[in-house]
């Protein structure tokens, strides 16, 4: 009878990026609390201000891989936050639509460079070879589930 496999938790891959993806977030949790935001109304945020256009709150799930629940959720405080706006479709008038205000976007810029040095001290123990095929490789795994950039 042949041995039984084990898992060894710490070698398996989805557990290892879960593990890196919750200290990344932790790292930036004191910038997001600045503003009183919290992860999910971030990627709302982040997912609006790369656009000039407004998106549907369904962009913005299906790009951020956030349940949809959570998304609302998100969308409702930044809404009374006054950060974001609500709008509706041309196309469709249950559709609604997502849009900065001009106080959401002077948050998004304001972050901007924060998260993007936080990014790089964390990233400064890889070589820049060594970056560069992180990110390849990310964008392997990335194309094996499908996932796009979401960048229209």
């Amino acid at each position: 009878m042949p041995a039984r496999k084990r898992l060894d938790l710490l070698s398996f891959t989805p557990f290892r990026l879960n593990r890196l993806a919750a200290e990344f977030s932790q790292v930036l949790a004191a910038d997001y609390e600045r503003f009183g935001i919290d992860i999910p109304e971030w990627r709302v945020l982040a997912t609006l201000g790369q656009h000039a256009t407004p998106r549907s709150a369904q962009y913005v799930v299906t790009c951020t891989r956030t349940h949809k629940s959570r998304i609302s959720r998100a969308v409702a405080h930044l809404v009374e936050l006054g950060l974001v706006a609500r709008g509706e479709s041309d196309d469709n008038r249950r559709e609604v639509m997502l849009t900065l205000t001009a106080e959401g976007r002077a948050v998004y810029e304001e972050m901007v460079p924060t998260l993007l040095g936080r990014e790089e001290a964390v990233m400064a123990c890889l070589t820049e070879a060594e970056a560069q095929a992180w990110s390849q490789l990310l964008a392997k795994l990335e194309a094996s589930f499908g996932l796009t950039r979401c960048v229209e």
